[in-house]
């Protein structure tokens, strides 16, 4: 069994509304020295079997095309074996 961590962050030029709010909160709750706060969603996927290149390159592309928008957001794959 393979597990795949899809993580999908706004791009760093794309205002982040949900970041700045959580920011200004963690501030008024004492926490000082924020600088920024982002947020992101993060995907988790289990398969079956091994995970050949040509999974991988699928994985990949399902990625860029399902799970983030490519023109707001970044992604990066991480594979735990």
């Amino acid at each position: 069994m393979a597990r795949i961590v899809v993580t999908v962050m706004l791009k760093p030029e794309i205002l982040d509304p949900q970041g700045t709010a959580v920011r200004g909160a963690l501030t008024r709750l004492g926490l000082t020295g924020v600088a920024d706060v982002r947020q992101g969603k993060r995907f988790v996927i289990d398969l079956e079997g091994s995970l050949d290149a040509d999974r991988e390159a699928l994985l990949t592309k399902l990625a860029g095309e399902l799970l983030a928008n490519p023109v707001i957001e970044d992604y990066s794959l991480q594979v735990e074996a």
